[in-house]
């Protein structure tokens, strides 16, 4: 499907040199952050007080946040849970206070807003089970990048598979090197957010490895600069159509999501936009510098007569 096609190839690789210089620095930038700053974690990681209450009608969510605020909380976190009468509450811990009188400082602010809320549940979760949850987030990021690796060296030849595989890593890192500079706030919700782009990443980068060895198999004759050139621009339509949509949904979810789906899709969209950039200028000029050939795609069989080469 294609909403336009464009007739005239445009010279993509043109620039590629000073564009993954820009990305190198960008890189080793977002690495000195991560290194330098670290994160943000959320309660979910550093542990805190966790609060059920239930209303007798659909919870305020937007008012129970104004409250909690009021009281000096900056990091906390406020989601229905089950139902819509049902209220999760997220506190961090207080060195001068405990998690009873944290829970009694926030029912009495809760009831002066509403009296009929009810406190169902409190409890503390402590630190070693937030270790415990960022091992496990750790631990399925390195399986799912071990997976792509896998997958990449079996589809395409090392040289194709290497550009991609390092592509792909460059979007991770600088979407955490984000996080890490501007301090925002990194939840579970993020970490599916950096393994979902990571996924997204890959299909964009396969796509246009495929066109890549389908051009050098069917362009006998271009250089690898114009089938790299060809193959991109063959590809916009694709990418407009497809990159467009999910932006429109990721942009819903950021403006209309509420602060539960805010860093989620806040990290989705970098790593949209990246993963456009680095599909295109750093996968593909990475092949390119590595050498890759049409001999590397196209092997030839051989047969009692003279070698034919498979087209």
């Amino acid at each position: 499907m294609e909403f336009f096609r464009i007739h005239r190839t445009i010279p993509f690789m043109r620039h590629a040199l000073i564009l993954n210089i820009i990305s190198l620095l960008t890189f080793l930038a977002a690495v000195f952050f991560i290194a330098t700053r670290g994160f943000h974690l959320s309660i979910e990681f550093t542990g805190g007080t966790v609060m059920e209450v239930h209303y007798e009608q659909s919870a305020p969510v937007a008012e129970i946040r104004t409250a909690i605020d009021a009281l000096g909380y900056t990091d906390f976190q406020v989601q229905n849970f089950g139902t819509s009468q049902d209220v999760m509450i997220r506190l961090p811990v207080r060195p001068d206070e405990d998690t009873a009188a944290q829970s009694r400082t926030v029912l009495s602010a809760l009831q002066a807003q509403n009296p009929g809320v009810q406190l169902r549940r409190v409890e503390f979760v402590g630190p070693q089970v937030g270790q415990e949850l960022l091992h496990n987030g750790l631990m399925a990021l390195l399986f799912v990048v071990v997976g792509i690796m896998v997958y990449l060296a079996v589809r395409f030849e090392w040289k194709l598979a290497a550009s991609c595989a390092l592509a792909n890593l460059h979007d991770v890192v600088i979407i955490l090197g984000f996080f890490a500079f501007f301090q925002w706030e990194f939840s579970l919700s993020v970490l599916a957010g950096v393994l979902a782009v990571l996924g997204y990443s890959v299909n964009e980068s396969v796509v246009v490895m495929d066109r890549i060895r389908e051009n050098f198999r069917k362009q006998r004759k271009a250089s690898v600069r114009e089938i790299i050139n060809a193959s991109i621009t063959q590809n916009i339509s694709r990418t407009v159509i497809t990159h467009g949509s999910t932006q429109m949904m990721v942009l819903s979810m950021f403006f209309f999501g509420g602060p539960t789906l805010h860093n989620f899709s806040l990290a989705l969209t970098i790593g949209i936009w990246f993963g456009i950039y680095s599909s295109v200028f750093v996968a593909a000029a990475l092949a390119m510098w590595m050498g890759i050939k049409r001999e590397d795609l196209v092997k030839p069989v051989k047969k009692d007569g003279p070698e034919v080469e498979l087209g």
